[in-house]
């Protein structure tokens, strides 16, 4: 399993590798209930669980919770949002882990008071997942009704497979790429890491 493979066998091979995640699977299968617009199982769940398949680790290793995003611009209120977060809870109550439910249409409402720097509006699920602070962390998966995988990877699947973090410049605070990639070493010390481009010094977004 290598970044080097035609891309169509690096999706069979990205779906292999999350397919040994048992509770990823559960977590896609629940959400898919839930009818949520726009939906991705996102982030650090499914870069790390490659990253353990890849390394010889237990699938789960490392993993600190599992984010489904979704994309509801009809209503922008809290109340709506916490109702699918409390909704998500009773679907995943049994499961051992967090699941983080979040409509990225209203990410842009509290974004600034979190990280210091303005978040325009996203247009879609798709535009929240490429600002993650790492390239690497671009990556969602979900069922579609046939029970087919759509994948989104806008940046490809070799890093990924290849164990390397690179930087994405787009959106969220330095901070956020250099305290991810630290504790990401701690867990996966095989990880190539690079550095942050100078000239975004103090400008990039969360990614698991």
């Amino acid at each position: 399993m290598n970044g080097r493979l035609p891309l169509d066998q690096q999706l069979d091979s990205l779906r292999a590798a999350l397919s040994r995640n048992d509770v990823l699977l559960q977590v896609l299968a629940r959400t898919a209930t839930l009818g949520l617009p726009g939906w991705y199982v996102t982030a650090g769940c499914l870069f790390q669980t490659v990253w353990n398949v890849v390394t010889g680790r237990p699938p789960t290793h490392g993993i600190r919770d599992y984010d489904v995003f979704y994309f509801d611009a009809d209503d922008l209120s809290w109340e709506a949002e916490d109702a699918v977060i409390r909704a998500g809870r009773q679907v995943f109550a049994d499961l051992p882990v967090e699941v983080e439910m979040r409509n990225e249409a209203r990410v842009h409402l509290w974004y600034e008071d979190k990280f210091g720097v303005p978040c325009p509006p996203y247009e879609s699920t798709e535009a929240a997942i490429d600002s993650f602070a790492a390239t690497t962390c671009c990556l969602g998966v979900r069922l579609e009704g046939d029970g087919r995988w759509r994948v989104y990877a806008p940046h490809g699947l070799s890093d990924v497979f290849n164990l390397v973090v690179r930087p994405n410049p787009a959106l969220a605070p330095r901070s956020v790429y250099d305290a991810k990639t630290a504790r990401w070493r701690e867990q996966w010390p095989e990880l190539t890491v690079l550095d942050w481009p100078s000239s975004h010094g103090t400008t990039s977004a969360s990614g698991g």
